[in-house]
């Protein structure tokens, strides 16, 4: 069903809950309403619609006088050229803060049996939920603004322990990655506090009778790098497996690279941390925990759940409890297409093209598909010339055309294995004079077995590359094309990638689904601008 005609597009109007995209029921009865709509989001979307008609009645002081402060007051920024410019966060993020907030202070919902009350579906059951401690999951489209949305939750949960007297939750937050690429994004936006007052988080001092951002005294540790550890103030960003206990720690230089770019392979067992930030997060009074992309941890049979399960259980036996998990991310699918039970708000990839938030993505024409064929060849790129060309004259007519705004558009191509990367990345600088010297290859695999191994790279080599990858946006960067099997596929937050050509499966069972590839060329390159892209 496609959204309603009077869906509004401005990405910053409040939206009502009937006006929100629905499956049709011809759609319903072929996936099946689980794989299609999280359970508990509607309802709660109404009872939270009415608490914010309400101005946010029976909520703590703190918690109106943030929400009123973030949503409800005019914001000036400077903009990249000096220039004072509104600021507003965009109706998605304010909706996934409002509905956490809403049911862990307001409706109290902090158990299975009080979410199960707003199941829309007569499908849940407590069975379907694993973990013995709150957990919320926001689902937001790829490009809508996780990281922002987490700012105000931490936000909100420090100022709520700080000034509410019998606040139960934390000032101390153990914010997750799950891999190296998602990391470094958040390292950039946590450092220094940055995005706390760079964006409009934190009121002026003496706002409604509070030093706000005096009172904001909070410590960031990253990876190895811990300072001072008090009981109180604390953001520990890290990768899921330094919470390991008695895991090792990946490295550059071991014989597979995999797990240090994209986190530990799903298992059930625990070895020894290089450095125990496991055991100094195990030794705070209260926690949060905060996961981005956090689709990567569902399941209770992986070790990071029992990892999080030992934590929650340590802080019981404190007379403490493991406060809030909040999840993020735009895939919160099991392996079966199943959607997280536990999703309480939803800004589907349909809301956040209509709005402009990302990109249209837009096939092929069925002319350019009628000429694509896979040509019966032993070789990988000659099967899929096709594919790759059409990929390429894409990326060309964009290039040509941002080309005078000094905006460099990027092609992205994704193989099913570390071999034929290679091959496809030769190919593209054979085939086509513009990308000679200007194509970026990055894997961690050798070929598409299950047992991988090295791509004989040395650790400079790689720290190099993942600076390439990131900084490929950059007009400066020679590169246009990169060429990849997996690593890229979350947290590679570029603009500017204007054509993808998916050359393996987009199967769950292979860990990548079709909305997290296409994620990789979602984000706007023309970011405040009018522009249709």
């Amino acid at each position: 069903m496609p959204l309603n005609p009077h869906f509004p597009t401005d990405p910053y109007v409040i939206l009502d809950p009937s006006i929100r995209w629905y499956p049709g029921e011809e759609m319903l009865e072929e996936k099946g309403y689980q794989r299609l709509l999280p359970p508990l989001v509607y309802k709660i979307r109404q009872e939270v619609k009415r608490w914010r008609d309400s101005g946010y009645k029976d909520a703590s002081e703190t918690t109106r006088v943030l929400l009123q402060y973030w949503f409800e007051t005019e914001h000036l920024l400077p903009s990249t050229d000096g220039v004072m410019r509104p600021f507003r966060y965009f109706f998605a993020q304010r909706e996934a803060v409002e509905s956490a907030i809403w049911l862990y202070e307001v409706a109290q919902a902090r158990d299975p049996y009080a979410l199960i009350k707003y199941d829309s579906s007569g499908l849940v059951s407590k069975a379907m939920f694993a973990e013995d401690w709150t957990r919320y999951v926001m689902k937001m489209a790829t490009g809508s603004g996780k990281t922002k949305v987490m700012s105000l939750l931490i936000a909100w949960a420090y100022f709520h322990k700080l000034y509410e007297p019998a606040s139960d939750l934390s000032t101390n937050f153990l914010v997750i990655a799950p891999n190296i690429i998602v990391l470094d994004r958040l390292r950039t936006d946590f450092n220094g506090l940055r995005i706390f007052y760079e964006d409009p988080v934190l009121p002026e001092n003496g706002h409604e009778g509070h030093n706000w951002q005096d009172d904001f005294q909070i410590t960031l540790h990253v990876q190895d790098e811990i300072g001072h550890v008090s009981d109180t103030g604390n953001i520990f960003l890290t990768n899921i497996h330094r919470v390991f206990q008695n895991e090792p720690f990946p490295s550059m230089n071991d014989d597979d690279t995999t797990d240090y770019f994209l986190g530990k392979r799903p298992t059930g067992k625990t070895n020894e941390s290089r450095t125990d930030l496991g055991a100094i997060i195990r030794d705070v009074p209260d926690l949060i925990v905060l996961n981005d992309e956090a689709h990567h941890i569902h399941d209770e049979t992986l070790a990071w759940f029992k990892n999080l399960e030992e934590i929650s259980n340590q802080l019981r036996l404190k007379g403490s409890r493991l406060s809030v998990q909040f999840d993020l991310t735009a895939t919160p699918r099991h392996d079966n297409g199943a959607i997280f039970v536990q999703t309480i708000s939803d800004y589907p990839l349909v809301e956040a093209i209509r709005q402009g938030v990302v990109k249209t993505p837009v096939l092929p024409d069925a002319a350019s598909r009628a000429k694509l064929r896979e040509r019966p060849s032993g070789t990988f790129t000659e099967q899929y010339a096709d594919y790759l060309h059409l990929g390429y004259l894409e990326w060309k007519k964009r290039y040509e055309e941002f080309l005078p705004a000094q905006k460099k558009s990027v092609l992205f191509v994704m193989t099913d294995d570390t071999r034929n990367c290679d091959e496809v990345g030769k190919f593209l600088e054979d085939r086509y004079p513009e990308l000679v010297g200007a194509v970026l290859v990055i894997h961690t695999k050798k070929n598409g077995e299950i047992s991988e191994v090295s791509s004989g790279k040395g650790e400079e080599e790689l720290q190099k590359l993942r600076q390439e990858s990131r900084e490929i946006d950059n007009f400066e960067s020679p590169h246009k094309a990169i060429v990849s099997v997996m690593v890229l596929r979350e947290g590679w937050d570029v603009q500017n990638v204007v054509s993808i050509v998916g050359l393996r499966p987009f199967q769950a069972a292979s860990k990548i689904l079709p909305e997290q590839t296409l994620g990789r060329g979602l984000r706007r390159m023309f970011r405040g601008q009018p522009l249709q892209e």
